[in-house]
């Protein structure tokens, strides 16, 4: 199959976004398919077209950019030239080309399929209110015109305001039959518009030579308590609230570290490194900032940590890929109680859920979780059941086969 992939941010992004992408589209290249990503090319350096892993990159030049948002004069161009040299056509919102990109696959003929990954909520200023409807009626004229829609969890999707629009209207959930008993509602409904197929996870073995030499670029000692945040730096994330949890965590652990692995400086759209200053700088002893790692030094990241936080705030986050790859790393996880978020906890076993912004309730969860990590860890194999690669890969291969052009 030709398979094309259209989102508004690819490598070198990061964000579970990019991350879903990248290992779904890398995988269907490596069973034969041809895949390409149309994407923006936001920083002028870029190259206009390359192959990343067995996948053709092709950028469309921005004009300007507003925030997180993009504006590309050619890509209705560019779009309708790759979506009639594709037979599928996978779109990844929230994006503001959405609406444009599935009319143009329905006047060539396609199906159009979407994936929806979470949902938008800017800044609340007057243009973050702005950019929000405009996105989240675009998205909804997107879904209008697509074939099926792509959830991560039926707890999400049931939550998801984009989402509910769907279910109140004209449809019911299809949990695709490839998915593990643990992620399907016998009760539910069959229909074929929304599938609910679970993220591509994927994580090599950590190492101890890695190990060693991330404890030691760290600073950290034997008798810390090492807490992980892997993430983007951003409001949305909850960095803030984990911070404000370190009064909380050190009168039961003294000796504490928190590490961040992620782009923290210059995010994309975020002000909170700014904002956040005089915060970072009262517990600078307790912060460590690694910056964007590549996938082996994350094994080791997880592995190194005693627990993983998930400290999201609202339906920006729809999951937290960062949980699973935790848990494959025998590390357990704190997550907020969002829908879709909660998922990989309360499937597993492998953790503490606690209330959402609430600075003192994640610091409950962490220590609750630091005296006694042994009684969450579930062995390696006993997760890659539930979250598979080949699983994902499968169904969205099965769901490709059934909506390619005939």
């Amino acid at each position: 199959m030709k398979i094309l992939f259209i989102l508004t941010y690819y490598r070198p992004h990061v964000s579970g976004l990019t991350i879903y992408v990248e290992r779904l589209a890398r995988a269907l290249a490596e069973r034969g398919h041809q895949v390409t990503i149309l994407t923006s090319r936001y920083e002028r350096d870029f190259p206009a077209e390359e192959m990343l892993d067995g996948v053709r990159v092709a950028r469309v030049p921005v004009a300007f950019r507003f925030n997180k948002g993009v504006f590309m004069p050619g890509f209705a161009a560019q779009a309708w030239r790759e979506i009639r040299a594709h037979d599928v056509v996978s779109i990844h919102l929230p994006q503001v080309e959405a609406a444009l990109s599935a009319l143009l696959a329905r006047l060539a003929g396609r199906r159009p399929i979407l994936t929806y990954h979470c949902d938008l909520q800017m800044p609340p200023l007057w243009y973050g209110r702005i950019v929000d409807r405009l996105t989240f009626w675009d998205n909804l004229v997107a879904g209008k015109l697509a074939d099926t829609i792509v959830a991560y969890t039926e707890d999400f999707a049931r939550h998801s305001p984009f989402l509910a629009r769907f279910q109140i209207s004209d449809f019911r959930f299809q949990i695709d039959s490839s998915q593990p008993d643990a992620v399907r509602n016998p009760q539910s409904a069959i229909h074929n518009r929304v599938r609910v197929i679970l993220p591509p996870v994927v994580i090599p073995d950590p190492t101890p030579a890695g190990m060693r030499a991330l404890r030691e670029r760290a600073g950290l000692i034997d008798s810390h308590k090492v807490i992980g945040f892997a993430a983007r730096f951003a409001y949305e994330k909850g960095a803030g609230y984990l911070i404000n949890a370190i009064p909380y965590i050190l009168k039961v652990f003294p000796n504490l570290r928190i590490l961040f692995a992620g782009p923290y400086e210059k995010v994309i759209g975020e002000t909170i490194w700014h904002d956040m200053q005089p915060l970072i700088r009262e517990y600078q002893a307790h912060l460590t900032f690694l910056g964007t790692l590549n996938p082996a030094e994350m094994a080791d990241f997880f592995a190194v940590c005693d627990v993983v936080t998930v400290a999201s705030i609202n339906n920006t986050e729809s999951f937290g890929l960062v949980q699973v790859e935790a848990f494959m790393c025998g590390t357990p996880v704190v997550a907020t109680n969002l829908p879709g978020v909660r998922q990989p906890v309360t499937m597993t076993g492998m953790g503490e859920i606690v209330p959402i912004a609430d600075a003192r309730g994640l610091a409950e969860g962490i220590i609750k979780v630091l005296r006694d990590p042994q009684r969450y860890i579930k062995p390696r194999a006993e997760i890659m059941q539930v979250f598979e690669l080949a699983r994902t890969v499968d169904a969205y291969e099965k769901l490709f086969e059934e909506k390619r052009k005939s």
